[in-house]
């Protein structure tokens, strides 16, 4: 299933994408696509009622509407960085021996086409696209990539924008550079595992502008999702609904020569092979970010 909450920012409603411009509203059966619905393992149930009321013709289009992250809230986003030897290479850092985990607010999560709101003072605005792993069943200490396949719920695009001097230039905290307002958009769907073929052969690209700035495959990565779960259920207890970000191909701005920085205005475009397309506007520090229709989203195809 793909599963996609639409609507205002703070009021989205569950439903499930069935055609290329069509869904099924689920908001009468699941209150919402978070910690709770994921815990019960309500994906078969759900599963069912969207074929019954699909086969009764219960399909609405997208039209104008906005669409939000197709998880609500996280407890925790995690995030796994230099998960790619070239990027690796392109920052001067070395490829690491275990993955180099650091955490993001979970309120810099929004919508898929929302704007990116540019931080006051920031001067490196930064790209990455990224495979985002949805938790599906609270772990901890998993024995094998076995259960850590299980504790799934399903995989999504992620922007994981940066503010590069916030990150390495105020103090060394990653999370700085990483967690301002807007700077997680995720989706538009989420699709479950069923959904995906081969989760670790799924071609990544980005856009500014329309000039291409990143191209890859998740093959690339130095960790693959099933390793990435089983190392952080180590260290940390993952509950339903957390994100988890693996990381970026090359082609972030900051490995250009000279670096390439976002500016108000710029127009990014991204997606993953199954997982959709994401469109963003950057915005200048004040002002209420603008919300974009599903329609914005086509200028690629819904991949």
């Amino acid at each position: 299933m793909r599963l996609m909450r639409i609507g205002p920012a703070g009021a989205e409603r569950p439903v499930v994408r069935v055609a290329q411009s069509g869904y099924v509203d689920v908001s009468d059966v699941v209150g919402d696509f978070d910690e709770w619905f994921f815990a019960a393992g309500e994906t078969d149930r759900l599963r069912s009622i969207v074929d019954e009321r699909s086969a009764r013709g219960q399909v609405d289009t997208f039209g104008n509407v906005r669409i939000g992250a197709p998880i609500a809230r996280p407890h925790q986003i995690l995030c796994v960085g230099l998960n790619y030897a070239d990027h690796a290479a392109e920052t001067g850092a070395a490829v690491p021996e275990e993955p180099l985990v650091f955490t993001k607010a979970p309120n810099s999560i929004t919508g898929p086409n929302d704007g990116i709101r540019t931080p006051r003072g920031a001067t490196k605005l930064d790209w990455e696209v990224e495979l985002g792993i949805v938790i599906g069943t609270r772990a901890r200490y998993l024995s094998d990539l076995t259960e850590a396949r299980a504790a799934v719920a399903g995989f999504v695009v992620v922007n994981d924008v940066s503010e590069r001097a916030f990150q390495s230039e105020r103090g060394g905290q990653w999370s700085k550079g990483k967690s301002a307002e807007t700077f997680n958009p995720v989706g538009p769907w989420l699709a479950t595992p069923d959904e995906i073929d081969d989760v670790q052969n799924l071609d990544l690209w980005l856009t500014v502008n329309g000039v291409q700035r990143q191209s890859s495959t998740t093959a690339q990565m130095i960790f693959d999702p099933w390793v990435i779960v089983h190392y952080l259920s180590q260290f940390f207890v993952l509950e339903p609904g957390d994100l988890i970000n693996t990381g970026t191909p090359p082609g972030v701005g900051l490995g250009h020569h000279p670096p390439v920085w976002l500016r108000s205005g710029d127009v990014v475009e991204l997606g993953i092979t199954g997982l959709g397309v994401q469109r963003q506007i950057v915005l200048p520090p004040d002002g209420p970010p603008p919300t974009l229709s599903l329609t914005a989203t086509t200028s690629r195809g819904q991949q």
